[in-house]
């Protein structure tokens, strides 16, 4: 009687239990990998001459998408969506170029880094640099709305003249046109707007710091974290990794760990 009680008892308690969410378990159900890209951010996504869908972010998910013997559904999201796409489950994952913060880890779990790239103020090579965060003072600045370097020239250049646009490409077109004088971004799409401009002379004016790139997920999706950076060891010591930052960065990258 009291082992048929005990049974009972673990049973109840396992119906009342909530399920844990597994979305790796989903994803090699399903046979679907739905990732969260940037699509208007060469070299990290974008659609070549040809109207094939590339970049190192969406080489990365094919690649990964393989892996997982899965079809491959790209999402594409701007800057601002990224999170708020994968927390209301819109993606299983964010392969899109995002930096991790303190605000951020807070919302989303972020894999070991599969880039690196240098946020700061580009402009022509022959446009005046700066020092320091108050120099920027009277600088005209395009930047995407609501992105890291948004926020970070907000809080810290408080003289800049920021004009802001709804994504990246808005942003650069208005540099390249003369609009502004400058443009927030990193150097991979800095290097990027260099090559696809010739008579641009791309140049660094003002470096704001270091950003790794990370893949995210949801918070608890644990499993899946950990089959990520295993993903990513696996392809990193096999020389993959190294060729699509080759292939989109021009370099191979030495990457520091999270």
């Amino acid at each position: 009687m009291i082992r048929n009680f005990i049974a009972a008892a673990l049973a109840a308690a396992s119906l009342a239990a909530p399920a844990q969410a597994d979305r790796l378990q989903d994803v090699l159900d399903n046979g679907t990998l739905r990732v969260g890209v940037l699509l208007d951010a060469a070299p990290w996504g974008f659609t070549d001459d040809s109207g094939a869908e590339t970049g190192l972010d969406v080489e990365l998910a094919k690649l990964m998408a393989k892996d997982l013997n899965a079809d491959l559904e790209l999402v594409p999201l701007t800057g601002q969506s990224r999170i708020p796409s994968l927390l209301s489950g819109k993606v299983d994952l964010l392969i899109a170029a995002a930096g991790a913060t303190p605000e951020r880890a807070q919302m989303v779990m972020f894999s070991q880094p599969y880039a690196a790239v240098t946020l700061g103020v580009y402009g022509a090579a022959d446009a005046p640099t700066f020092d320091a965060p108050g120099d920027l003072e009277g600088a005209r600045v395009a930047v995407a709305k609501g992105s890291t370097l948004d926020t970070w020239l907000t809080d810290n250049a408080p003289g800049i003249q920021l004009s802001r646009f709804e994504d990246t490409p808005a942003a650069i077109a208005a540099f390249l046109a003369g609009q502004v004088d400058y443009f927030a971004e990193n150097s991979a799409i800095a290097l990027k707007v260099g090559q696809d401009n010739p008579s641009h002379d791309v140049a660094l004016a003002f470096q704001i710091r270091q950003s790794p790139a990370h893949a995210a997920v949801a918070q608890g999706e644990q499993n899946f974290l950990n089959w990520i950076n295993t993903f990513l060891f696996f392809h990193r010591m096999s020389g993959d990794l190294g060729d699509l930052q080759e292939t989109f960065f021009g370099e191979r990258q030495e990457l520091p760990n999270l």
